[in-house]
């Protein structure tokens, strides 16, 4: 039997875990059977109060804008996470199998933002306290309630690395107060983030010079796709990760928030998103900022608008899978 989730979370799901003849995550390590349906990232069950780290889905896009379809990112990148055999990272050389557990799907309301975010936030706080947690999205709405959760348990605003398309300091969104490109602008608003420790890497989306520059004009700094032409090695972006520790240095070394949205890629690498944008970073840079930044103080991270129907060949949720797993695997290593 595998272990049971300290406190249930509604919705879910079932786990057909007991397929007649499968061994279990641990005996095949993954290697033997990888065609076998199982719903877990990285064919895992739920954490068990020892876990350390846990992953969850958050299956809402009802603010998305563009094209809808990211409520199915969380089934897509645990199932291409199924592929990355015993799931040893080349790079840290650790895996997280036996640190890890996968929560399910937390049981959301579906249309309203506001209901989602209420909703949201005392979920996130029960999972936060007793594990280190990946969240898998859904859209970029779900990040301002994790980080009212994070602000909430840890008693102090966070530094926040955000790789993006898109600036989401809007004061608005077509009309609406509040939705997946204004949590940047709200959490600052609300004392969630430390501004001087808010690093932007990869915008490149059009938006107004007032949105475009409004985490620098908050004393955070800001890496345009433009920018980072070109640069992919750890040689290369020296000056870029010696530009963030920098800040966190300055500050104290405060906790870190990674929020990765999958559209910071460009398209030709992950065409499966709502609002795709020419010129992006490669799969490349991303792994190299995720593995050379894995020492930081990091307390969780989300990776957010996977969606699948505009996906081919399953580049983009093989691609989010791949950046969950080496974070997963950056923060195993630095356990040590």
């Amino acid at each position: 039997m595998r272990n049971s989730c300290p406190t249930p979370i509604p919705g879910s799901g079932p786990r057909w875990l007991h397929i007649i003849g499968r061994p279990s995550a641990a005996e095949s390590q993954m290697s033997s059977f990888a065609y076998l349906s199982d719903p877990g990232f990285l064919k895992l069950g739920p954490p068990s109060a020892a876990t350390p780290y846990a992953v969850a889905g958050i299956a809402w896009d009802g603010a998305t804008t563009n094209r809808p379809g990211a409520r199915f990112g969380p089934r897509a990148v645990r199932q291409a996470s199924q592929m990355l055999c015993d799931a040893t990272h080349p790079h840290f050389d650790c895996s997280p199998l036996g640190h890890l557990g996968d929560a399910g799907d937390l049981a959301l309301p579906n249309t309203s933002i506001e209901a989602m975010r209420s909703a949201l936030a005392p979920l996130a706080a029960q999972w936060i306290g007793r594990h280190h947690m990946a969240w898998v999205g859904g859209d970029h709405s779900i990040t301002l309630p994790l980080l009212r959760a994070y602000r909430a348990h840890l008693g102090r605003p966070l530094a926040v690395i955000h790789l993006d398309a898109h600036c989401d300091t809007w004061t608005s969104h077509f009309g609406e107060p509040s939705g997946h490109g204004t949590w940047v602008y709200e959490a600052m608003q609300e004392g969630l983030v430390l501004d001087a420790c808010f690093t932007q890497l990869g915008i490149r989306s059009a938006a107004a010079r007032e949105a475009r520059d409004y985490v620098s004009s908050r004393g955070g700094q800001i890496f345009t796709a433009r920018s980072l032409r070109g640069l992919e090695s750890p040689a290369q972006l020296a000056p870029v990760l010696a530009a963030i520790r920098e800040r966190l240095a300055l500050h104290g070394h405060p906790p870190v928030y990674l929020s990765l949205d999958i559209d910071c890629l460009d398209p030709a690498y992950a065409p499966g998103t709502g609002t795709p944008e020419p010129g992006g970073l490669s799969t490349n840079q991303v792994l190299t900022l995720l593995e050379e930044l894995a020492d930081l103080p990091f307390v969780g991270m989300d990776c957010v608008e996977v969606a699948p129907p505009y996906d081919h060949a399953e580049l983009t949720s093989a691609a989010a899978a791949n950046f969950v797993w080496t974070y997963l695997c950056g923060r195993v290593a630095a356990r040590g």
